[in-house]
């Protein structure tokens, strides 16, 4: 029986947020050891519930020490990041031999101590366990590989959808290869490529016809051309990290026992095609006063189902604070009604909301923060009170848990505000069912993200609006950030 390291190490790592990511961040969202791992993944449709899966057909015993997901936010604590590598070196010299390692990273981890956590991360578990062990990552598909990364690992497979709904794909994918490494049929390496863009291929958007189908089309005509090729990689990057090699990236999969020479040449072809479409996009994301006329046009238009608006520049998955009043200033000053907003972060709202309980009128100071829009003064009503434990339905992590604390609903004209005191992205209905609220119900729907929310709320959209009001740490007006350590000259930074 062969015994396979697995586990999850996972943050995308904004470094122009005030939020650090330490030990409490990833309990707040994730933080598993032992048997709770499987009992807690098995089943979804994660890259850990295909690695789980992918035992059981190989008769694989996995050993998972940890597994730890935080929002995304500022850089991860060396004293997190430390606890948490510690515990994959502890496992692999106490519970050894092993003859392989999966893993789950995201691929823009930056911490206190180094801007390369996966390539950090990988460094550390080559120094116990040699440079020859097979080592399979997944990555998110906004990764921001290094050329560390790829020299360490055997196998790096990424998303190939934006939304991210094939995680169980890309962790099967991964699984795959190294159980045929394991076999003796392939000798794995990873090549990879990168361009000077901080930003490309629309994002990596898979929704509509654009670059990042057209360059996935493309890698997979490349795989089946070129004898030796066993994977290849299209990352859009991560670009609110000042670090020097911020940007998107291809990374190809090579058997090294038949790869002929020229496959690394694949990487660099794609990334050129990735330059010459740089300037293309799917989606424009509108200012305020646009979005909301194209609110305007959208409700007197005709169709059924709830106009769904994402607030794209303050997502907090990508590190937004959720806590920006600007669109919501709007929202309200506009008398829109029947609306549905989700979420806002802040905990000295939600404790006011819950010492004056269901039904009760009080007044606050909503949202906002130092960096952008202040607090909202508004005096608003008390809905309701519940836990905010949450099961994903949607076609994105379906079938995982998540608790995301004490929750309130409080209603401002005719909008109702779901009020929490942890960040997540509103990716998923639950963030709104769990307070008893069905967003279907709605004619407007405002949602903290920027694309995931089309796998779930796309399907009941009469119409989508993009807003970005520039009051936020993921606004895509790159310029506005105060880069300091990115490569330079970078697109669209530069002329």
């Amino acid at each position: 029986m062969k015994r396979i390291l697995s586990g999850v190490f996972k943050h995308e790592t904004n470094t122009f947020s005030p939020l650090q990511t330490d030990l409490l961040a990833y309990a707040s969202r994730s933080l598993l050891r032992g048997p709770d791992i499987a009992s807690y993944y098995r089943g979804t449709a994660t890259e850990m519930g295909a690695f789980l899966d992918a035992a059981e057909r190989h008769g694989w015993e996995l050993v998972h020490p940890v597994a730890a997901d935080a929002t995304p936010s500022g850089k991860v604590t060396r004293e997190a990041f430390d606890t948490i590598v510690g515990e994959f070196e502890s496992a692999l010299r106490a519970q050894g031999p092993f003859d392989a390692v999966l893993l789950c990273v995201h691929g823009a981890m930056v911490a206190e101590h180094c801007d390369d956590g996966e390539g950090e991360l990988l460094r550390r578990l080559r120094a116990v366990v040699g440079p020859d062990l097979p080592i399979g990552i997944t990555l998110d598909l906004h990764a921001n590989v290094t050329e560390e990364m790829a020299a360490l690992a055997s196998v790096i497979v990424s998303y190939r959808t934006y939304p991210h709904i094939d995680q169980y794909e890309t962790g099967t994918r991964c699984a795959e290869l190294i159980a045929r490494t394991l076999a003796g049929e392939i000798a794995p390496f990873t090549t990879m490529a990168r361009g000077a863009m901080l930003e490309g291929v629309d994002h990596g958007r898979t929704t509509a016809p654009g670059p990042m189908l057209e360059m996935l089309a493309r890698a997979d005509s490349m795989k089946a051309e070129h004898a030796g090729v066993l994977d290849i990689s299209v990352n859009a990057g991560f670009p609110w990290a000042d670090i020097a090699i911020a940007g998107p990236s291809v990374t190809v999969v090579c058997d090294r026992r038949i790869a002929a020479r020229g496959h690394a040449e694949l990487a660099q072809q794609l990334m050129q095609q990735m330059w010459q479409s740089r300037r293309r996009e799917t989606v424009s994301p509108m200012p305020i006063a646009k979005g909301m006329q194209a609110l305007k046009d959208a409700l007197a238009g005709a169709g059924s189902g709830p106009v769904v608006i994402a607030d794209c520049a303050d997502n907090p998955g990508g590190g937004g604070l959720e806590n920006s009043t600007a669109l919501l200033r709007a929202l309200i000053d506009a008398g829109v009604q029947n609306c549905a907003y989700g979420m806002i972060c802040d905990p000295d709202s939600l404790t006011a909301c819950r010492a004056a309980g269901v039904g009760k009128h009080v007044a606050l100071r909503l949202g906002g923060s130092s960096q952008f829009a202040g607090p909202i003064e508004t005096e608003a009503e008390v809905r309701s009170l519940q836990n905010g434990r949450i099961v994903f339905t949607g076609p994105m992590s379906r079938g995982i848990t998540l608790d995301i604390g004490p929750t309130a609903v409080l209603r401002v004209g005719g909008i109702d505000i779901v009020l929490s005191n942890t960040r997540h992205q509103v990716l998923d209905p639950g963030f709104f069912t769990h307070a008893g609220i069905d967003p279907k119900d709605y004619t407007v729907v405002v949602v903290k993200s920027t694309q995931h929310f089309r796998a779930a709320y796309g399907p009941m959209a009469k119409q989508i609006i993009i807003i970005d009001s520039g009051d936020g740490l993921t606004s895509y007006n790159l310029k506005a950030f105060p880069f300091k350590k990115l490569r330079r000259p970078v697109y669209p930074l530069d002329d």
